[in-house]
């Protein structure tokens, strides 16, 4: 049974076995409130919250207090590959409106483009964020992800589900039939078509594209250390969990083939790296759990970004469009 909303701007959808329409209400509730908390469009949000506190120790509530913490971890991680404080940023590029209403938000232009991840501290004591200097964080790149592992943890007493956030996938168990999913990787540059799949038991799988959202600007993964966009086309991680596979996604996608690469076997997760002119770069356990398709139409059961998938394998692997790019 399928359960969709729509919500972080893209459509959220559930399959789950029937006898289990409160878990997944419970699951899907988990979006509506990340959104609420993180998003930088709203400005009763936490996040926004914060840039009218500058200087504060502002307690924040535990999901969000989360999200910001493992993005600083990631953004040290990284040098900055990965950084939490583009919000500036991505509104000076066009990335300003709110996508239900499409009304234009304008929070962040009064505020500086060149601060770091080391302007934000946060105490897991007192579970309290300080902003050291004037900056809007996007936490874009995490918040999805952690929904995405909150809303599983809720369907934990399913024998089996999917969750597709908008390309983004967690997998519980395996499908009705016994067998691991197939999960279908996008091709970057033919977007009827997939590049591979991957076989995935338990797991979370995640795309960051350079096709997802565009403006006159470019793409909307920007390399914080460079201000510009990154020089990738997709970058995909299959991790045990969403927001790790989120996160990497993003920062791999940023580092680009061969350092994005390292980055992914040092962190213990799989993953595939496609550059801009098509040149594949992956983690040396990736071919285990992937095969190069020769019939792209029907050997997926969820395509990451394009999101056509078929839950049950006796339909002959009919698809659907699950959500926008």
């Amino acid at each position: 049974m399928t359960h969709t909303i729509v919500a972080m701007a893209t459509f959220i959808r559930i399959d789950a076995p029937p006898g289990h329409d409160a878990a997944v209400d419970r699951a899907l509730g988990w979006f509506q409130e990340l959104e609420a908390r993180c998003s930088r469009f709203d400005v009763n949000s936490e996040i926004v919250g914060l840039t009218h506190r500058v200087g504060v120790a502002v307690r924040v509530s535990p999901p969000v207090f989360e999200a910001v913490q493992f993005a600083l971890a990631v953004a040290e991680d990284t040098d900055g590959a990965f950084d939490p404080t583009i919000g500036t940023s991505m509104e000076a590029r066009g990335f300003d409106r709110e996508h239900r209403t499409r009304a234009r938000v304008a929070n962040a232009r009064r505020w500086r483009e060149d601060v770091t991840y080391q302007d934000v501290q946060v105490d897991a004591d007192r579970e309290t964020i300080t902003l050291r200097r004037p900056l809007l964080l996007d936490l874009g790149a995490v918040a999805k992800g952690l929904a995405i592992d909150m809303a599983a943890r809720e369907l934990a007493g399913c024998p089996w589900f999917a969750i597709d956030a908008g390309g983004d996938l967690f997998v519980g168990g395996s499908r009705p039939d016994g067998e691991p999913w197939r999960v279908g990787i996008r091709h970057p540059r033919l977007p009827d078509r997939l590049f591979t799949t991957a076989r995935v038991i338990n797991g979370a799988v995640c795309t960051s594209g350079d096709y997802e959202r565009r403006t006159a600007a470019g793409h909307h993964i920007i390399d914080p250390r460079a201000a510009a966009p990154a020089a990738t086309a997709s970058a995909t991680v299959i991790a045990p969990n969403a927001m790790l596979a989120d996160a990497l996604a993003t920062a791999a996608f940023v580092l680009g083939g061969v350092d994005g690469i390292r980055l992914l076997e040092r962190h213990g997760v799989e993953g595939l790296i496609v550059s801009a002119d098509v040149e594949c770069y992956a983690t040396a356990g990736f071919d285990r759990i992937h095969s190069i398709l020769q019939d792209t139409e029907r050997s997926s059961d969820v395509h990451p970004g394009v999101a056509a998938y078929d839950r049950d394998p006796g339909r002959g692997g009919q698809s659907r469009r699950a959500g926008p790019d």
